[in-house]
């Protein structure tokens, strides 16, 4: 059925964005501003997909895919809360890092191939049809980016960790004088950040594709970042945005091969330009929502 292959495509082409966009909400409620989820998710492709070739396990490469971005994570962490520089240079110059080695460590890799993660399958509800396979025929990285929607929401709003992560992101120093450790709570939340951006991009060369090529990402770290800020900084509205994108740019696949006469090269900006116009409308008809009031801007703790 048509409808239920473009919906497993838009699901699938979702799903990197989704979990990267969150783990970057996260970051920027603290405060943070990590420009470098590109550079993270290519790593997370890189080692993923090379740990997974040399064991055979998909959970390796995942697992190295996470521990990539965090690895990543730390440097950026190291250089804009350790040493106070400026997090929008240090977030180009991590992309940058990402981009090159990454590509270097997957160099020997490149046309190398694997079977895809492997999907869930449930004797009776994946059989069903339309929805047996949309519900119940998944892969573990499809159900870990719907699982972080909820849970990201219910720490933000629900938890009172969540509540100091967003005090310190508007109010650093309010949050110091209270005792709360702003280096540490910031620190904790890049590594998780990297962490969902390592996962992205490994599920990109694990389960997307699933093999190697240098660049693979194709921006959707730039995606990610712009998701979260047209977002208004909410969870859902980010869920919805990776959504609109994954459903605009499997359409537009669509529409070149009906053969409608418009440049293909038209036809591929689309998924990035009805992703930000929506995203905007959506912002101004509810509310923009501020930024975090400290967003970017390093913090020195009194010695």
């Amino acid at each position: 059925m048509l409808l239920e292959a473009v919906l497993l495509s838009v699901i699938a082409a979702s799903t990197p964005l989704l979990l990267a966009a969150l783990g970057e909400l996260v970051v920027e409620r603290a405060g943070v501003l990590n420009l470098g989820i590109e550079g993270m998710m290519l790593m997370g492709a890189s080692c993923g997909f090379v740990a997974a070739i040399l064991t055979g396990s998909t959970f390796v490469g995942a697992l190295a895919g996470i521990a990539a971005g965090m690895a990543l994570a730390a440097l950026f962490a190291f250089i804009t809360l350790g040493l106070a520089a400026n997090q929008v240079a240090s977030g180009l110059a991590l992309t940058i890092l990402g981009i090159g080695l990454s590509g270097l460590i997957g160099e020997d890799f490149v046309g190398a191939q694997r079977d895809p993660a492997p999907k869930l399958h449930i004797a009776g509800l994946t059989d069903l049809p339309f929805i047996g396979p949309i519900l119940f025929g998944q892969d573990a990285f499809v159900y870990a980016s719907v699982a972080l929607l909820p849970l990201v929401t219910w720490f933000l709003w629900r938890s009172r960790a969540g509540l100091v992560l967003r005090a310190l992101g508007d109010n650093p120093v309010s949050a110091h004088a209270l005792g709360h450790p702003v280096l540490r709570i910031r620190l904790f939340a890049t590594l998780f950040g990297g962490a969902c951006s390592g996962l992205a991009g490994a599920y990109l060369s694990l389960g997307y594709t699933p093999f190697w090529v240098k660049g693979m990402t194709a921006g959707r770290g730039w995606i990610a970042l712009a998701l979260v800020v047209f977002a208004s900084w909410r969870p859902s509205r980010v869920a919805a945005g990776a959504y609109l994108f994954g459903a605009v740019s499997i359409l537009q696949l669509h529409a070149q091969g009906f053969g409608l006469g418009i440049p293909a090269q038209f036809m591929s900006s689309l998924p990035y330009l009805a992703t930000i116009l929506v995203l905007v409308v959506i912002s101004r008809a509810r509310g923009a929502g501020a930024a975090p009031a400290s967003l970017g801007t390093p913090f020195v703790p009194d010695r």
